[in-house]
């Protein structure tokens, strides 16, 4: 899809962390945007921000942990918009934790938004990009999908999901103009990882360091362009760690423990269960 000037794209989670650069990204390619968040106090600001781009951009507080509420956005958008093209699957939630310590309700918040909500979204609104012979899906993941730190249960298995879940429409819709991507971010100095610095007080592991939220934004975009199965996003090349920890599996938990990264996340656990 090389023309996205007056194309529309649904958005969620585009208030907060990193969504609010996708929107200033999306808007400066003139794409038209329904921007979807939850609660969404934030959505006024974003959507001024698309404005800025004279394209229009409308908002829906929708909670996408309600099947109803994911139905009422693809609804929305078709009736506003008249046709939707795009669906960008942000919307996130993270809890580091012991996972003994997690609720079922956290667990069940995690798997609804973080993988439900893409999976329905994206059943919902197929048989109408299939009908115009044309449409494409981005998917955020994360490298915890790839590599599984600890105290990320639920968080990476939702986001390993979601590489699984674009392999397999890429696959059943290939030919038929409606293909999918999957952007795999590192740590992004933005939304979850600016959170967890600042209840940590620790950074990244120098070793996989954190990357501005721009590059992600040129990830999306360049999936979207060029339809890109994955395009992983770090601050430094991570794709040899990655092929090496699938060859040896022990390799890749030593090099987990070696680089910080689960000392990292059982700090943020830590910090979460004091009073």
């Amino acid at each position: 899809m090389k023309n996205l000037a007056g194309r529309t794209a649904i958005l969620t989670g585009a208030s907060g962390g990193l969504g609010s650069h996708l929107v200033h990204a999306l808007a400066t390619e003139r794409i038209n945007l329904l921007l979807v968040a939850f609660p969404g106090v934030e959505l006024p600001k974003v959507q001024a921000t698309a404005a800025r781009e004279t394209v229009r951009a409308e908002v829906l507080v929708a909670d996408l942990r309600d099947q109803k509420e994911r139905s009422r956005v693809i609804e929305h958008a078709l009736r506003t918009f008249g046709g939707v093209d795009l669906l960008i699957n942000n919307a996130g939630v993270e809890y580091s934790w012991a996972y003994h310590e997690l609720t079922s309700s956290q667990i069940a918040e995690v798997l609804a938004v973080n993988l439900e909500a893409p999976m329905l979204l994206t059943w919902q609104l197929l048989p109408h990009l299939l009908q115009r012979g044309s449409g494409h899906i981005v998917n955020i993941s994360s490298l915890a999908g790839k590599a599984g730190p600890g105290f990320q249960e639920p968080y990476s298995a939702t986001k390993a999901a979601l590489v699984g879940f674009t392999q397999s429409l890429r696959a059943s819709y290939h030919g038929s103009g409606v293909s999918a991507s999957v952007v795999t971010p590192g740590f992004i100095e933005a939304g979850i990882y600016t959170r967890l610095k600042e209840t940590t007080g620790n950074s990244a592991p120098m070793l996989l360091g954190a990357c501005p939220p721009e590059r992600v934004c040129r990830a999306v975009l360049r999936a979207i362009r060029n339809d890109c199965p994955e395009i992983i996003v770090n601050r430094f090349p991570v794709r040899p760690i990655l092929a090496l920890s699938a060859l040896s599996p022990r390799f890749g938990e030593w090099f987990n423990r070696t680089i910080g990264v689960t000392k990292f996340f059982r700090r943020a656990a830590e910090m979460n269960r004091r009073p």
